[in-house]
């Protein structure tokens, strides 16, 4: 069980940050639901850890800001 939660890390953070540097909307989505269960168990958390389920929603805003940024370049 333990081996699973450490490769949904690894797999969430590799997305996250080719999704950042690629501007690839797809990989930061994945970056999103391989985290979501990493979010999940910190939420229960009775302690500052519980800020850690927070970290999931990083991704959607940043494909938010990269398809707002696309939408006023293609305006302009």
């Amino acid at each position: 069980m333990f081996v699973l939660w450490q490769a949904s890390m690894i797999i969430s953070f590799l997305s996250f940050f080719f999704g950042l540097f690629t501007r690839s909307k797809t990989a930061l989505l994945i970056s999103f639901v391989t985290f979501l269960p990493i979010g999940y168990y910190f939420f229960g958390a009775n302690n500052a850890f519980k800020l850690i389920a927070l970290l999931a929603f990083v991704p959607l805003l940043i494909i938010y800001l990269f398809y707002r940024h696309e939408k006023r370049s293609a305006a302009s």
